[in-house]
């Protein structure tokens, strides 16, 4: 081991490697010890030690050290005696490695992600193993090598302690109420009669709330009828124009009936529009987007955006600017991105690309590094190639958009009809975004009505949230973070609260909810939420570190008080919430077991053969009076199956596996029968190979 040297650490490995390459004058020297990796480098004649973390190598956890003391300790809510403990299993490694090269170490360098989460990392790090309160910091959006350069030889003297103590208050205040709130749950449900695993947080409650409240109008909704107007109307030409408004009472929608063989004046108006490029992706837009076209969830979407910035692709993905500063390098973001989208940057023609008024000072918005991607999964290359699209997009020309509206006013009454025409496509030619075009023709002075047509329609209840939606809303209330948002999404489908791609909230969610709502409301109160937002926030751009401690330590004690508040609330309710909970979760166990059930069990005739998961997560049927009887049968892994009315030759019901852009299935689950119809499925696909390659023969000849 070198002497003298400068330890470098980064966030996770993928980065520590490309910082390594990135800063070395030679081929760094690659070296592990218990399997762990570390770099070893020289630059401008100083040595340098590069390793790293695997994400937060520090947790919060209650203080004691004993197992059983913890599992006691476990009951007991509201807890406010916690502190920083190293992390366990996987991370224990990288501890000691980082640990046993700050014992030596002359100077330090902290280069994980600009950001809360990667500061608080850093900060841990600094602070638990190497012994130090500050050290030098490397600031940076992107892991290409010119940038890393530059990020270096503009080295911050200081971390940014804004940052890490506002992480600091934020695991605090999460651990706070969702740890104790948690516990307060799964306490209540024990003493009404069961055991189940719930959780609720600080910002978890409020978006619950939120999709609980929509379930609610939606369940409320009473749909009435209603009709829309439509005339044939005609002078050269015939065109059908509606009446703007919707018309309640079918008296009145019959009364334009009327209006049949009668004489009108229609106008036509034209309007030349210029459509300018969308602004580059920030986070939230990105998972919105790609949601809309590829149907990954925002969860998927940032840990593949996640990747794509490890490999060096892309910017960092954990921002919420819409803006391009001039110092990325446009010209040699361009000229490297035309050896792969030559087609597309023929049409670039601004010199500055279109931004959005969305602005994050850690990091610009969301753009590719010019890089060429070595080996892409299919969803890697969906989200690398639209995040390409769009930031092209930005540089490309105005489309222009013919607006036609023909209005037409027969008895004192206004019609209308619009239409659409692309002039000039400009930037729509790079980026996926569709305009519905309509053809109208010009209809000026005296026409005829030909005809009235009566349309009957009833109104809709209010949409539901998808989960690329919910996390746009989320944002829009300002309740939890960019990085945070789709994991609240993801625990709330895990614990049962939410269901579909539609979000629907479950029995248990819509009772957690209002058996909350009903004895103890600030847990879910919104406005409580946003305010420690923005307690953080200020934490995060104060400058003087004795007012950063002085303020994380008065938003921690106003954060205990609330939650002694909420606990007393909830434990003179604690039974009667608890009595809810279990009645919603024993009606969601039934609808389960009624859904996951196939049919009779062919061998003992006595239990029912249900779906089931092993612990490694593979699908099965099995009966359900295991062990007494012990038949097994084995289902696709993947897709949704349903029971048909149908039965095999075996005698067992024939099942339907409905899968995304494939047909559906019909198979049974006896392996015997199983293999043959796969069998007569591949001679079948082979049957119509050789018919397309005869086909394509004929051709050629």
């Amino acid at each position: 081991m070198p002497d003298n040297y400068t330890l470098v650490i980064c966030e996770k490995p993928k980065a520590a490697m490309r910082i390594a390459y990135a800063l070395a004058e030679i081929a760094p020297v690659k070296r592990a010890i218990a399997g762990v990796p570390y770099w070893e480098i020289n630059r401008n004649g100083k040595k340098f030690i590069v390793v790293s973390a695997v994400g937060h190598l520090f947790g919060l956890a209650q203080k004691g050290k004993q197992e059983q003391e913890e599992k006691e300790k476990s009951k007991e809510w509201p807890v406010f005696d916690i502190e920083w403990k190293p992390q366990s299993g996987f991370a224990r490694k990288y501890l000691n490695v980082i640990s046993h090269f700050a014992k030596q170490a002359s100077d330090f360098i902290v280069s994980c992600d600009y950001d809360i989460e990667g500061e608080l990392i850093g900060f841990n790090v600094l602070r638990f193993l190497c012994k130090r309160e500050d050290a030098k910091r490397m600031k940076f959006s992107t892991l290409t090598k010119p940038d890393l350069i530059n990020f270096y030889e503009n080295i911050r003297e200081h971390i940014d302690f804004g940052q890490a103590y506002a992480g600091e208050t934020r695991h605090y205040l999460d651990w706070f109420y969702g740890i104790n709130l948690s516990r307060a749950l799964m306490q209540a449900i024990k003493k009404a009669g069961t055991f189940k695993i719930l959780s609720i947080g600080r910002v978890q409650g409020p978006a619950l709330f939120l999709l609980v409240e929509k379930e609610k109008k939606i369940q409320e909704f009473k749909s009435e009828p209603y009709w829309n107007v439509f005339l044939l109307i005609k002078n050269k030409h015939e065109l059908e124009v509606k009446y703007p408004k919707n018309i309640f009472k079918e008296k009145e929608a019959k009364s334009f009936e009327k209006l049949k063989g009668k004489k009108g004046e229609a106008e036509t108006t034209k309007e030349e529009k210029n459509l300018i490029p969308w602004p580059p992706f920030d986070l939230t837009s990105l998972q919105i987007e790609i949601y809309k076209f590829f149907g990954l969830c925002p969860a998927q979407t940032l840990a593949i955006a996640q990747k794509l910035y490890l490999a060096g692709l892309i910017s960092y993905p954990r921002t919420s600017s819409q803006k391009l500063p001039f110092t990325i390098g446009y010209k040699r973001i361009l000229n490297k991105l035309d050896k792969v989208f030559h087609k597309l940057t023929a049409y670039v023609k601004r010199s500055k690309p279109v931004e959005g008024k969305k602005f994050d000072s850690a990091h610009p918005s969301i753009f590719p590094t010019g890089e060429q991607p070595k080996k892409l999964t299919q969803a890697e290359k969906q989200v690398y190639e639209l995040i390409v699209k769009r930031f092209l997009s930005c540089f490309a020309e105005d489309a222009l958009i013919e607006d036609k509206k023909i209005k037409v006013k027969v008895d004192d009454k206004e019609f209308s009809a619009s239409g659409k025409k692309i002039l000039k496509k400009g930037w729509l030619v790079v980026y996926p975004y569709k305009i519905e075009e309509k053809e109208l023709p010009d209809i000026e002075g005296k026409v005829i009505v030909k005809d009235v047509r009566l349309e009957g329609k009833e109104t809709q209840p209010p949409r539901r949230y998808s989960p690329a939606s919910l996390v746009s809303e989320l944002e829009k209330r300002s309740l939890g973070t960019k990085a945070t948002r789709s994991t609240i999404v993801d625990t709330l489908y895990k614990r049962g609260y939410i269901t579909g791609r539609q979000i629907q909230a479950t029995k248990l969610g819509m009772n957690v909810a209002l058996a909350l709502e009903k004895n103890c409301p600030l847990i879910l109160d919104e406005e409580l939420t946003r305010k420690f937002e923005k307690e953080m926030e200020r934490i995060q751009e104060e400058k003087s570190r004795e007012k950063i401690i002085k303020k994380e330590k008065t938003v921690i004690d106003e954060a205990k008080q609330l939650l002694l508040k909420i606990s007393e609330q909830f434990r003179k309710h604690e039974l009667e919430i608890g009595k809810t909970l279990l009645t919603a979760h024993r009606e969601m166990q039934d609808k389960q077991i009624k859904e996951n059930t196939l049919c009779k069990c062919p061998t003992c005739q006595k239990g029912n053969l249900i779906m089931l998961r092993s612990r490694r997560g593979k699908r099965f049927a099995a009966c359900d009076k295991y062990p007494e009887c012990k038949t097994t049968f084995p289902l696709p892994q993947y897709g949704l199956i349903k029971v048909t009315d149908k039965h095999c030759k075996c005698g067992l019901p024939l099942l339907v596996l409905i899968r995304k852009s494939k047909p559906p299935w019909e198979f049974c689950m006896n392996p015997e029968c199983y293999k043959k119809t796969e069998t007569k499925i591949k001679k079948q696909k082979l049957k119509k190979r050789k018919k397309i390659k005869r086909k394509e023969g004929i051709k050629k000849k």
